[in-house]
């Protein structure tokens, strides 16, 4: 029996496994030796040590060693059982596309948004750094790896990169990855360099996934520190994160999660994004939603203390709130009050999400949002499991349904 059933559940936030040359191996062949193979967080099982030569070497067995147990009789045997237990590169599909479409029979879900997993911060960091070719090679290669691991099954939606440091290439690539096959448009949820996110350059990208009719996407991982890294200069050790090392976030940084998208998006909306582009969806996907009655409140209150005085207030036909209810999504943690944060910004605005197969998204992600839910009505449950990711997804659900 699905971990899910009784009702239609689509997933806002999974993702893949790459593998140590995944990015490599799909760029173009100029382009290949200047983007160094993956090291992996410490806590990981595929933990490194040593010789660069050597850990490639030892990654290329351990990886033909986990492929081996993925096929054998005995793991495929428990997959059931464990569907929701097995994480990371444990879990069914993890990094093997041809069996990811039985991890999502195993779920019982209707469709996957699927994100990168070790690649944000490295894609962030190529459109910071200077060289042009190479961040937008970077992200023609991640997004030719994600196409391909999603083509395996319909249900599978694949998010694709596009740096907005350049506005001329931005618009193209956008282009590029639409006609890849890209399910949605991920850019990063902090400023590019140089320029406005909300810059009217960049009207070419939005326009493009308003006709194609598929989602913006934001996600945690691809704005450089989230906070200070003095903050974790406190003369203790660093506690160690999920994963049980201590490069990924823990309670300090994550208070930091909400910042990049509540900026971003406060000043798409300000400087009339939300109102040239009526059609347009964005999604906030793993960057939690606690935040957002609270960040919606204090835009009303700029919009109230500045609006007689800038032009580009007073040019908006709706209210920061409005324009959030119409376009903008958000997945919440399963540690938030799902209930909560419906009753205060409303049933439209929040997304279930599993994010298989990381282990933030815990083992019974549904029964915990289950219980933060409450006595919410099934039209509030339907919405959050189903028709805000359709709304979300546009031309890409339909698709995958």
């Amino acid at each position: 029996m699905p971990y899910s059933s009784g009702r239609i559940v689509h997933d806002a936030d999974a993702h893949i496994m790459e593998t140590p040359t995944w990015l490599r191996d799909h760029a173009d062949p100029a382009l290949r030796d200047r983007i160094p193979p993956l090291r992996y967080p410490g806590g990981n099982e595929l933990r490194q040590t040593g010789d660069p030569t050597e850990q490639q070497a030892d990654l290329a067995v351990a990886f033909d060693r986990l492929t081996e147990r993925h096929r054998s009789e005995e793991y495929r045997a428990e997959e059931e059982a464990e569907i929701v237990r097995r994480k990371n590169f444990a879990a069914t599909g993890a990094f093997l596309a041809e069996d990811r479409p039985r991890a999502l029979d195993l779920l019982g879900f209707s469709s996957q948004l699927v994100f990168n997993t070790f690649h944000n911060r490295r894609l962030h960091d190529w459109e910071h750094g200077g060289d042009l070719d190479l961040a937008y090679g970077t992200a023609r290669a991640h997004n030719r790896g994600m196409v391909e691991f999603c083509s395996v099954d319909d249900r599978l939606l694949p998010s694709c990169y596009v740096p907005l440091v350049d506005i001329d290439r931005a618009s193209a690539m956008a282009d590029e990855a639409i006609a890849m096959g890209a399910a949605a448009l991920l850019v990063a949820s902090g400023c590019p360099p140089g320029h406005s996110p909300s810059h009217v350059g960049l009207d070419g990208v939005w326009a493009r996934a308003q006709e194609a009719g598929i989602p913006v996407v934001f996600h945690v991982g691809g704005t450089g520190d989230l906070i200070d890294p003095g903050y974790f200069d406190n003369g203790r050790p660093v506690p160690p994160d999920f994963h049980g090392g201590e490069e990924n976030f823990r309670s300090v940084d994550y208070m930091g999660i909400p910042g990049p998208p509540a900026q971003t998006l406060a000043t798409m909306i300000f400087d009339g994004v939300f109102e040239r582009f009526a059609e347009l969806r964005v999604g906030v996907i793993e960057q939690g939603a606690i935040w957002v009655p609270s960040w919606t409140r204090q835009m009303e209150s700029a919009f109230e203390a500045f609006g007689r005085h800038e032009e580009r207030l007073r040019a908006l036909s709706l209210r920061p709130t409005e324009y959030v209810a119409r376009q903008v999504r958000f997945t919440p943690y399963p540690t938030e009050d799902v209930g909560w944060i419906t009753e205060q910004a409303g049933p439209d605005v929040c997304l279930f999400s599993s994010d298989y197969p990381h282990v933030e998204g815990g083992r019974r992600p549904i029964e915990r949002f289950e219980a933060s839910l409450g006595d919410a009505s099934e039209e509030v449950r339907r919405r959050f499991y189903c028709d805000n990711f359709r709304d979300l997804m546009g031309t890409a659900a339909a698709l995958a349904a």
